[in-house]
């Protein structure tokens, strides 16, 4: 694939990270949660949502990479200059050059979270030191009807977007894939039956603190080490939530006054 040929536009609107929902939907009225819930069956797994900044390895055909964060593109591979929005490429451009091409007409993009270093209010969570960084990766995406799809309008794009068309790779898939590159994944923190997680706001708040009392990237022994939440996922990921201790805290604050 020759990038300098590539509507990026396109490349950027397709391979964005879609927005999540909260496992208790949110009240658009006031921003706090609401007592329903999102619907999960089967086995689901808890990973720790690490509170950082969401960027992107785009790996193309022809043995090009491309960096970007959540919004935007920020560097390809041979760029003299690159972006220096958040500390990614600067962060993530040994990554990218260390991973194996994708050897077939596939578009593969890696979501990692990059945190520590400067990245936020909550660097301070995971480490004392500015200028370290951590990264772990939480899904993987692969894309191989992108000839037609990078036709499209961008419109058209971020709607099969936000509908749910990307094809990120399942549990199993995605552990494997997070081998062979050589990258780790965010930590697993359980498997549970979807009949076994809480319903109840009360119950979800005190859930997550049992699970996930204290963050397990932290980069140092001197961080502050506060997790920022539990996302939620089926083996094959086709339901998907996150479930945040500020957004129960806050909501459950407001109910008690």
């Amino acid at each position: 694939m020759d990038l300098r040929r590539v509507d990026l536009r396109a490349l950027n609107s397709l391979t964005k990270y879609p927005s999540i929902p909260t496992y208790h939907l949110l009240d658009p009225r006031n921003g706090g949660l609401q007592d329903e819930s999102v619907v999960f069956s089967g086995p689901v797994v808890g990973t720790e949502k690490v509170d950082g900044t969401n960027a992107r390895i785009i790996l193309v055909p022809g043995g090009d990479w491309v960096l970007g964060s959540r919004e935007e593109l920020l560097c390809a591979k041979g760029d003299l200059i690159g972006n220096p929005s958040q500390g990614i490429v600067a962060a993530l451009k040994p990554v990218a050059e260390a991973l194996a091409p994708v050897d077939d007409e596939r578009i593969r993009v890696f979501y990692v979270e990059l945190y520590g270093g400067k990245v936020g209010s909550a660097a301070k969570q995971y480490t004392t030191n500015p200028a370290r960084f951590g990264w772990r990766l939480f899904d993987v995406l692969e894309l191989r009807d992108h000839a037609e799809q990078l036709s499209w309008p961008t419109e058209r794009i971020s709607a099969w977007r936000e509908g749910g068309g990307q094809p990120f790779l399942a549990e199993e898939s995605l552990a494997a894939a997070a081998a062979d590159a050589g990258l780790e994944l965010t930590p697993r923190l359980f498997t549970v039956d979807a009949s076994e997680l809480p319903t109840d706001l009360e119950k979800t708040n005190a859930w997550l603190g049992e699970h996930l009392p204290a963050t397990r990237v932290r980069l140092d022994d001197g961080a502050q080490g506060g997790a920022e939440g539990i996302v939620l996922r089926t083996m094959d990921r086709g339901v998907i939530a996150k479930a945040r201790f500020q957004d129960y805290a806050r909501t459950l604050k407001r109910r008690r006054r």
